[in-house]
């Protein structure tokens, strides 16, 4: 096994994947190109783990016998290329961590509805009486909880770039939500690649493992058709499974009429958590106790103001067509939508007819808005160019009408004017609530 370990990239998932090697014995030495956090910086000196900021050393990096890779750094760098041809292995940080748990892991992945999905399962086990805790691509990385207090399961949320880094790792239970065009330009606009990417979270499983995923997605099913080697123990969850607000899932039902999940996607989101929950043994009045109490992660149908006449939420997370398509389907009221950031190859098609049904006003918000205008120009909607987010939220609120809604549903990436979607989100719940809120 490899003693000398690179760890690319200084965000939580390379941090996490230091620590644990430092702890195991390892010699660690992290490389970043871009400036290190200070209180990254930190933990590595607490730790006495060398590193490099502002810079890659080929000549300190190729004496590597394993590097770990950030899911930031894509697989056809130069540096990653060169690692590679010299036969050093690169792997993801999910596949080094799983070398060292000895507890059990969900793996849940897709393109929306993995966090949420995430959150309410472990959230869900913990009510059910199971031990766990929740990590990867949310919050705590896997490779740090296992630096952390020991537990039963590990519920993972795992994007397609920390997938394309295993080998070996095998959720017991894995999970996908759903599958829509995103991050084509990682995969050299191939939606294939995307899905087998995705798909990879099941390439370890064996007979006694469980995969579940949504019926209700064409994209998933015809991968599936395909699969030559199909999971032994497969569930599919459809929004046909819930029936006025109660859900039957392996022989128990749920009542999700009191539950503050939105929309039939959710409705989704919340069989697989279910059903991920009951096959690790939790108990069914845990169970609907935990959906009862569930709150989501922020950023995701976020209502961030309601004066009864109108509501404000904040969906900031929806940085792709089908996120918008979904959160459109959850909205009960006539809606104002905040869309527009840097566009990942949208096509506004797949929304079209539930714009013309639900959204009265559209405020174009980005640096560009030449692609939102053209499509939706046509279609009879009221159009809005604005540049910025305060100028979008004062345009929305001039033209909402009482007993409609604001939606921020972006559909795009966040970098032309914010840090992250979390930054965008917490900007439009700022302005907001100053704007609402009584003098």
């Amino acid at each position: 096994m490899a003693n000398n370990i690179v760890v690319l990239g200084g965000g939580e998932s390379g941090i996490g994947a230091a620590l644990l090697a430092k702890q195991r014995g390892y010699e660690v030495f992290v490389s970043d190109k871009s400036a290190l956090g200070a209180g990254f910086k930190a933990e590595l000196d607490q730790a006495g783990i060398d590193y490099e900021e502002g810079q890659h050393t080929p000549s300190v990096l190729l004496k590597a016998s394993l590097v770990i890779k950030s899911p930031g750094i894509a697989d056809n760098v130069p540096l990653v290329v060169d690692l590679k041809n010299a036969g050093i292995p690169v792997i993801s940080e999910i596949e080094f961590a799983s070398w060292f748990c000895l507890g059990k892991t969900i793996g849940i992945t897709g393109s929306n509805g993995k966090t949420t999905t995430t959150l309410l399962t472990q959230h869900l086990l913990l009510h059910g009486g199971i031990d766990s805790v929740a990590g990867g691509n949310v919050g705590i990385s896997f490779a740090r909880l296992l630096t952390e207090q020991p537990h039963a399961w590990y519920v993972l949320e795992l994007s397609s770039f920390q997938l394309d880094g295993i080998e070996q790792y095998r959720p017991g239970i894995a999970a996908i939500t759903s599958i829509s065009p995103d991050h084509l330009d990682r995969y050299n606009g191939s939606m294939a690649l995307y899905t087998a990417s995705k798909f990879r979270i099941v390439r370890n499983q064996q007979s006694d493992d469980s995969f579940l995923y949504n019926a209700d997605n064409e994209i998933i099913l015809s991968y599936m058709s395909r699969m030559p080697r199909k999971p032994a123990r497969a569930f599919g969850v459809s929004s046909a499974d819930t029936d006025n607000g109660v859900m039957h899932v392996m022989g128990h039902q749920f009542d999700l009429t009191g539950s503050s999940l939105r929309g039939p996607h959710n409705m989704i989101n919340a069989g697989i958590a279910i059903r991920a929950a009951l096959l690790a043994g939790a108990n069914a009045a845990g169970i609907q106790m935990g959906l009862n109490t569930f709150r989501n992660a922020p950023h995701r149908l976020e209502e961030v103001a309601n004066s009864g006449d109108v509501v404000w939420i904040n969906d900031s997370k929806a940085t792709n067509v089908d996120a918008l398509f979904w959160a459109l389907q959850a909205m009960s009221r006539p809606t104002v939508l905040i869309l527009g950031g840097v566009d990942k190859g949208n096509d506004y098609e797949a929304v079209a007819d539930l714009v013309a049904q639900k959204v009265r006003v559209i405020v174009a918000m980005g640096t560009d808005n030449s692609k939102i205008l053209r499509f939706f120009q046509p279609r009879g909607v009221v159009l809005i160019d604005t540049h910025s987010l305060q100028e979008a939220v004062q345009e929305a609120r001039q033209v909402v009408r009482p007993g409609e809604a604001v939606l921020l549903s972006p559909a795009c990436a966040s970098f032309d004017l914010f840090k992250n979607y979390e930054d965008r989100g917490d900007q439009f719940r700022r302005v907001v609530l100053d704007m609402t809120s009584p003098a």
